[in-house]
């Protein structure tokens, strides 16, 4: 697949839903715990992948915050997995021009966690080349309630006007402020949702939904996607004949 993607119509920004990992773990008679271990593989697969064919940034959304409803060992074992993982991985981040950043809920984190992420983010802050953007401890009805509480705020102390209040202001309101809203969102494990994710940023996105589980994600899941993105026509509204003009 990778062969017939067209490098002129790379999508710049692409959003991945991993889900499946506990299906994965159960389908082979383990705990849920051993698919996220065996989900680090996928991620590599999905960084690599991404970075090497030119998309500029890439959001995984990787814990919600929902998620922390779950049992309090997985969540533990998820929290310190994605800690190791971060260690493990931060040579190949450097190696490979990646930088790392974060939209979330920081202050829920532990301070272990927040340690950890900054230190990662920091070591990768002058690298120029593919962000990566982890999705952690976030859902996106809190961050547009968030913003929207910021814009009030402002407004009640007279700092802007109610009809300086636009779309443009809550896009520069919201975690994602400083990356573009997404192209295409991939979300694996055959779930047909969005599940709270970026929902402000995936108003004109393009969705893709596969039946692989994420543990088995690899490049070439990524470059079907991306494919199968190009044959579609984005037309934000417009008719195909306004868009071929």
């Amino acid at each position: 697949m990778k062969e017939v993607i067209h490098k002129e119509n790379i999508p710049k920004h692409i959003a991945i839903i991993m889900d499946g990992n506990g299906r994965w773990a159960q389908g082979k008679g383990a705990k849920r715990v051993f698919g996220h271990r065996n989900a680090i593989t996928a991620v590599r697969e999905a960084i690599t992948g991404a970075n090497d064919l030119g998309v500029k940034y890439l959001t995984l959304y990787t814990f919600s915050t929902e998620n922390w409803s779950r049992p309090k060992f997985e969540v533990n074992a998820i929290m310190e997995l994605l800690m190791n993982t971060m260690t493990s991985q931060l040579p190949d981040l450097m190696k490979d021009n990646v930088k790392l950043t974060y939209v979330g809920d920081f202050d829920s984190l532990s301070g272990r966690f927040q340690k950890k992420l900054s230190e990662v983010m920091e070591a990768t802050s002058g690298n120029t080349g593919m962000t990566l953007v982890l999705a952690l401890s976030y859902s996106g009805r809190w961050e547009v309630t968030k913003a929207v509480k910021n814009i009030a705020k402002k407004v009640a102390d007279k700092e802007i006007d109610l009809e300086e209040v636009t779309e443009e202001l809550i896009s520069s309101s919201l975690l994602t402020k400083d990356i573009p809203d997404p192209e295409l969102l991939i979300r694996t494990s055959g779930e047909l949702r969005i599940s709270n994710f970026l929902l402000w940023q995936l108003a004109y996105t393009e969705l893709y939904f596969t039946e692989v589980l994420w543990p088995d994600f690899r490049k070439e899941h990524l470059h079907e996607a991306i494919v199968d993105y190009q044959n579609r026509e984005r037309r934000f509204g417009k008719t195909g004949a306004q868009i071929k003009s």
